[in-house]
């Protein structure tokens, strides 16, 4: 079938319904123009899984009715959770001027929800449609290859998540390395609303979101996370890929054994496992945006590789990645003009907004930490919770003793050498953030 015939003909094609592919379809629709949403899933939110929380802030600007949508509930308490072998300390963060900064959501009902906002806003919605390839014509993406015919767009937004197939096609990415890669396990535990509530200390209706390092994650690079859904909560961890490979560690074996510290296993204590899921996310961070742009089409969210880990934050930033693309379609659309020279404008837009300027202030975040995982991530967190069961034990014996003790060990367990490179890492990391 050539361009010249083909009645399959959009202003936009977007391939895959996730959080940016729908904000690019929903974008163009609502600037009046013709746009296909083609997912090879049998309906949104079928192939997602992450952790659940969502930002306020990126689902309104999309969807200005979010509180409509299927919200399992907002976020009251924010806290960061250290663990040693058998202790914990948390830290927690609550405003009640903030509680409805985020909002826990499950992906499956999200998702769904946001294309049904879509297709009322006059997207054409098509699941069950997996693209093969994009059409390539004098240098130029025309249009797409599915299992069953081909279709043709003036712009392609492609959002196919991590791996995305579609850009390595193009050139825009290479094959990703499994260090810039993390692997995230979760299991969703179902338990009452009411036994939630105690146990995390929540207002009705309100969420707890925790992130958590340490304990039996404290060997490699990895960090867990708790969420409160309405009558379940979501457990899960996020573990780099390359230490999957090199030390041979099987992924829900270490989740196991995050269930079974006594800091999570009171909170999911008599909880029924209703599912077990696994996703790939991005981690290379700014260093490794792919080129984001070519004749003809545009790369957003996962498939952009536009996620911030030191803050969790991906979700957002499809959304408004999706956003820009689209934006940006439209005004390729009105200009008559597909090339790149063009179509840069969602490079700029990323740029100018705080999606670009985050993922540059933590560029090398991740790196550093990588290469001190074990200090950051194993022995600070140990020694955090040791200092504690000092400072709040009364046990008849004079605490001079026992802080000279714990000084001591915290010098000669740990070399000079690596207490400088620690802090000469820390120092890097502040230094790379102020700049």
């Amino acid at each position: 079938m050539s361009e010249a015939n083909n009645h399959n003909k959009a202003d936009v094609i977007v391939v895959g319904a996730g959080p940016a592919g729908v904000s690019a379809s929903i974008t163009v629709a609502r600037g009046g123009k013709k746009v296909v949403l083609v997912e090879r899933g049998s309906f949104a939110g079928a192939k997602n899984m992450y952790g659940g929380v969502i930002h306020s802030h990126a689902a309104s600007e999309i969807f200005p009715n979010y509180q409509e949508a299927p919200i399992e509930r907002f976020v009251e308490e924010h806290s960061y959770v250290l663990l040693s072998d058998d202790a914990s300390t948390k830290i927690t963060y609550k405003n009640p001027h903030h509680n409805d900064n985020a909002f826990v959501a499950i992906r499956a009902k999200w998702d769904k929800w946001c294309v049904e906002q879509a297709v009322k806003e006059g997207v054409y919605y098509a699941p069950d449609t997996l693209v093969k390839e994009l059409i390539v014509k004098d240098g130029k993406v025309v249009g797409i290859v599915t299992d069953v015919e081909e279709y043709f767009a003036d712009v392609v937004i492609i959002a196919d998540g991590v791996n995305s197939l579609l850009a390595k096609q193009l050139g825009l990415r290479k094959k990703i390395k499994p260090k810039h890669v993390v692997l995230g396990v979760k299991e969703v535990i179902k338990l009452s609303p009411e036994i939630i509530e105690k146990r995390f200390g929540l207002k009705k209706d309100m969420a707890s979101a925790m992130e958590i390092v340490g304990g039996p994650l404290k060997d490699v690079f990895a960090m867990g996370i708790v969420y409160t859904n309405k009558d379940s909560v979501a457990l899960g961890i996020g573990v780099s890929l390359d230490d999957l490979k090199t030390k041979k560690i099987k992924p829900y074996e270490l989740l196991d054994k995050l269930k079974e510290h006594p800091f999570v296993a009171d909170l999911i204590e008599g909880g029924e496992l209703l599912e077990y899921s696994a996703h790939l996310i991005p981690e290379g961070g700014y260093k490794k945006i792919p080129k984001l742009y070519t004749n003809g089409a545009l790369v957003v969210g996962d498939a952009a590789m536009l996620v911030n880990n030191v803050h969790f934050e991906g979700t957002n930033f499809a959304m408004i990645s999706g956003k820009f693309a689209g934006e940006t379609a439209l005004d390729a659309i009105e200009r008559q003009d597909f090339s790149e020279n063009q179509l840069c404008l969602y490079k700029k837009k990323l740029e100018n907004s705080f999606i670009l300027k985050d993922l540059r202030t933590y560029k090398d975040v991740v790196r550093i930490l990588t290469g001190r995982t074990a200090s950051f991530l194993g022995y600070y967190p140990e020694k955090i919770n040791e200092f504690f069961g000092i400072f709040t034990c009364a046990d008849g014996v004079a605490k001079k003793g026992k802080f000279q003790k714990f000084t001591k060990h915290f010098f000669t367990k740990r070399s000079l050498s690596e207490l400088f490179k620690d802090a000469f890492a820390g120092i890097r990391i502040i230094l790379g953030i102020l700049k």
